[in-house]
């Protein structure tokens, strides 16, 4: 993929949402994906449902609210989010979404928050943090994996919640340590990554599910 392909497809449809894309920035040891946490793990959140009036505008404040209040942002307003390896279109993406086709393997990039954003309306409707404005979905956390903010589109509404230190949660390490494992994964490449970083910590003491 070319850096002007990139830029062109990906990059200035995030600028318009207001997120600056900070290429090869994101921080050394930095948890590779997060899943399998629990209620215990999560520190906010929040719900709408479609019918909820300026719900573009009520989703906007509240994950803003939510960023700050958990430690998102560090003192430039710089997070990272999960984005897909591969370059590809909106209409490549519900073309994808159609027919079933297995996603490109997400990976973190460091953005950087401008003073003009727009994350659940122009930023869904990128391809790259949903599926269209109001209907939102994405992956975010802190540079230093203090914080994981979850954004998915059900059959009713939208569910946003803030899970708290989630490299420290046994939840979620034992799901990693399961996945890293897990012989009939189809994206060995991820299971790569987790087993890395998991090899880079400390001895765990966390057990494996039976």
């Amino acid at each position: 993929m070319g850096i002007q392909e990139r830029e062109r497809k990906m990059y200035r449809p995030l600028r318009r949402a207001g997120l600056e894309v900070i290429p090869n920035a994101v921080p050394d040891g930095a948890m590779p994906f997060v899943f399998g946490y629990g209620p215990e793990d999560i520190v906010g959140g929040f719900s709408h449902r479609y019918e909820t009036p300026r719900l573009v505008e009520r989703l906007n404040e509240d994950w803003y609210d939510l960023a700050v209040s958990s430690g998102l942002f560090d003192q430039r307003r710089e997070f990272l989010i999960l984005l897909p390896e591969r370059t590809r279109t909106h209409g490549a993406f519900l073309q994808d979404l159609h027919w079933g086709r297995r996603a490109a393997p997400a990976v973190w990039t460091k953005v950087r928050l401008l003073e003009r954003w727009d994350i659940m309306g122009r930023g869904a409707a990128s391809a790259f943090l949903g599926i269209r404005a109001g209907h939102p979905g994405f992956g975010m956390m802190a540079l230093d994996s203090s914080v994981y903010i979850s954004c998915s589109t059900g059959e009713r509404g939208v569910d946003v919640v803030a899970v708290d230190h989630p490299d420290r949660s046994e939840n979620i390490l034992r799901q990693l340590e399961w996945f890293a494992s897990w012989r009939d994964s189809s994206d060995r490449e991820l299971q790569e990554r987790i087993a890395v970083w998991l090899a880079g910590r400390a001895p765990s003491a966390v057990s494996r599910p039976e």
